[in-house]
C-alpha cells in the first residue's frame, strides 16, 4: 500500500507524494531513500504496526484500513494545512483517533495530488484494544460534511443507502479483459428490473429471467421447504474457477430487489385490462394493439407528471418516483436501445426511498405499473417479421418521461436528498438527447409510403425518419434479449435448487 501511495500511479499521475499528517509530526514519520534512491519504508512500517503486537486481544481480520477523501473539480486548491486538518477531522470522528486520546490508534495522511488524500490506519489501539470500526462509513461521510461547511467545499450528498451495490473492482477488470459491454452485476440488476417490471406476480418475474437468458436459482426455507424466501440470478457466461456460474442475490444488486420487496409491489390488486387477461407469451397482438399500449403508457406518464407537481402527500410522489423506473426499464428493454437502459440505470437510484424503505403503493403509482406491464406483453406478443415501425408513439413517449423524470428531480432536491435528484437529471438529460431529432442529409426522393398504410401508421413511419435510428432499428427486435451475447450452456438454463 505505501508502495502505491508513494509510487508513480498507474498513468504517471502521483506527483511529489508527501506526508500532511499523522499521529506524530509527519517530519519524524516521512520515509527516507535507501542507497538506491528508493523510499525506504522499514521504519515507517515498523512504527506503524508495533502496536499489533501488544494487542490484548485477536486482532481484527482486515487490520489496515485505508480511505480515500477527494475534493470536488470545481472547489479550490487546498493547501497541505488544510489536508492536514480535513485528515483528522475524519480521525476523530470515526474514532480511531479522536482528539486529545494519547493511546489511539497510529495513522498517516499522504498527499500525492492536488485533489485528494489518502489516510491509513492501524486498527490496534496502543492501549491494547481493538476500535470500534462499525458505522466506519457514515462517520466519514459525517467528517466531510463538517470539512465541507468549514472551508465552503462542495457539499455532498448525504449517505442514505439508495445507491445499488456497485460492481468490484475484480468484476470491472473481469469485463474489460473478457471485453463485455458492462461487468455481470449491471446487466442482471437491469434484467431483474426490467422483469419485475413487467410482471403481475412472482411467476411471471420467474418466467421472464428465463426468456432473458438468466439462469435463476432459489432459495427455499429450511423449515417449510416448499417455500421460496430467496432467488439469485447469474449468466451463463459468467462463471468461477470451478466453471460454476457467479450467483447474485437480489440484495446484491439493488436494495428494492429483493423478493420480500418484490412481493410487496405483487400484493397490491390490479384491475384486469385487455393485456393482463391473456397469458404470458399469448396471443400475438396487432399493431394498433402494441400502438395503444405505448399511447396508454404516454397518457400515464402525463398524468403522473401532473400529480408530481400539484398532489402534496409525500406517499403518492414516493410511488410515483418508483412506478417511474418501471416504465422506464421496460421502454428501454422493448426498444433493445442502450442509451435508453443507460437512463433507466441512472434514474434508478431517484426511485428508492432511504435506507430500504418501501413507498406504500397507491392508485397513482399503481397505474404507471400498469402501464409498464401492458408495455411489456406488447414487446412479448409483437408481430414478428415485417410490421410498421413504433417510433412516432415511442418519441412521445420518451418526451412525456423527460417531463416527468424532471419534476421528480424537482421534488427529490426539495426533499434535500442531492444524490437522488442528481441521478434524476442524469436520467433526464439522457433521454432529452435521445429524443433529439438526429441531423440526417436530405434525400433526394422520400420513401414511397405503402398503399395500405393508415394515416396514423405512416405518420409513425415519418416519425421514425427524425428519430434516433437505434430506437427504431431495434425495435423489431426481441425485447427481453440479453446485454451480450452468451455462450449456450444448456446445462445451466434453469435451476431451482437451495442456496448453498
Amino acid at each position: 500500500m505505501l508502495s502505491y501511495l508513494y509510487g508513480p500511479g498507474r498513468r504517471n499521475e502521483h506527483v511529489n507524494p508527501h506526508l500532511v499528517a499523522g499521529f506524530r509530526l509527519p517530519m519524524a514519520l516521512e520515509p527516507g531513500l535507501d542507497v538506491r534512491g528508493d523510499r525506504d519504508f522499514r521504519h515507517l512500517v515498523g512504527v506503524l504496526t508495533s502496536p499489533l503486537d501488544t494487542l490484548r486481544h485477536t486482532p481484527l481480520t482486515s487490520p489496515i484500513w485505508q480511505c480515500s477523501v477527494r475534493a470536488a473539480p470545481a472547489d479550490r486548491r487546498l493547501s497541505d494545512d488544510e489536508w492536514a486538518d480535513i485528515a483528522e477531522e475524519v480521525m476523530h470522528q470515526t474514532r480511531f483517533a479522536p482528539r486529545g486520546d494519547d493511546e489511539a490508534c497510529r495513522w498517516i495522511a499522504v498527499r500525492h495530488a492536488d485533489d485528494h488524500i489518502h489516510l491509513v490506519a492501524v486498527l490496534a489501539r496502543e492501549d491494547g484494544r481493538n476500535p470500534n470500526v462499525h458505522r466506519d462509513y457514515f462517520k466519514v461521510a459525517d467528517a466531510c460534511h463538517i470539512v465541507e461547511k468549514r472551508y465552503e467545499l462542495t457539499p455532498t450528498a448525504s449517505a442514505d443507502r439508495t445507491a445499488a451495490p456497485r460492481p468490484t473492482r475484480a468484476e470491472t477488470e473481469l469485463a474489460h479483459r473478457k471485453n463485455w459491454p458492462e461487468p455481470p452485476r449491471a446487466t442482471l440488476r437491469r434484467h431483474v428490473a426490467t422483469a419485475a417490471a413487467g410482471a403481475e406476480n412472482e411467476g411471471d418475474f420467474f418466467t421472464a429471467l428465463e426468456h432473458a437468458g438468466v439462469l435463476v436459482k432459489m432459495r427455499h426455507s429450511a423449515r417449510t421447504p416448499e417455500e421460496i424466501t430467496g432467488y439469485a440470478v447469474a449468466l451463463p457466461h459468467h462463471n468461477n474457477k470451478e466453471n460454476q456460474p457467479v450467483w447474485f442475490s437480489g440484495k446484491k444488486l439493488a436494495p428494492n430487489l429483493t423478493l420480500p420487496k418484490l412481493r410487496e409491489r405483487w400484493s397490491a390488486p390490479h384491475e384486469n385490462n385487455r393485456f393482463d387477461r391473456r397469458p404470458f407469451g399469448g396471443v400475438e397482438l396487432t399493431y394498433e394493439e402494441r400502438s395503444a399500449a405505448y399511447q396508454q403508457a404516454a397518457r400515464a406518464t402525463a398524468t403522473a407528471t401532473w400529480q408530481m407537481r400539484h398532489i402534496q402527500d409525500p406517499a403518492v410522489r414516493a410511488d410515483v418516483a418508483a412506478a417511474t423506473s418501471d416504465v422506464l426499464h421496460v421502454t428501454a428493454a422493448l426498444t433493445g436501445n442502450r442509451e435508453l437502459a443507460r437512463a433507466a440505470d441512472f434514474y434508478d437510484r431517484a426511485a428508492r426511498e432511504p435506507y430500504g424503505g418501501q413507498p406504500p403503493l397507491t392508485p397513482y403509482g399503481t397505474n404507471l405499473r400498469r402501464a409498464a406491464r401492458a408495455l411489456a406483453l406488447s414487446g412479448i406478443r409483437g408481430q414478428r417479421g415485417n410490421r410498421p415501425s413504433l417510433a412516432g408513439v415511442l418519441a412521445h413517449l420518451v418526451v412525456q418521461l423527460v417531463a416527468l423524470i424532471e419534476a421528480i428531480a424537482e421534488y427529490r432536491q426539495l426533499q434535500q436528498r442531492a444524490a437522488q435528484a442528481a441521478a434524476a437529471r442524469k436520467a433526464a438529460a439522457q433521454l432529452s438527447r435521445l429524443s433529439r431529432p438526429t441531423p440526417r442529409p436530405p434525400s433526394p426522393t422520400l420513401p414511397r409510403t405503402p398503399p395500405n398504410y393508415t394515416a396514423e401508421q405512416n405518420a409513425a413511419r415519418l416519425a421514425a425518419t427524425a428519430f434516433p435510428v437505434p430506437l427504431s432499428d431495434q425495435l423489431a427486435g426481441s425485447p427481453y434479449r440479453p446485454s451480450a451475447p452468451t455462450p449456450s450452456h444448456p446445462s445451466l438454463h434453469r435451476r431451482r435448487s437451495p442456496s448453498r
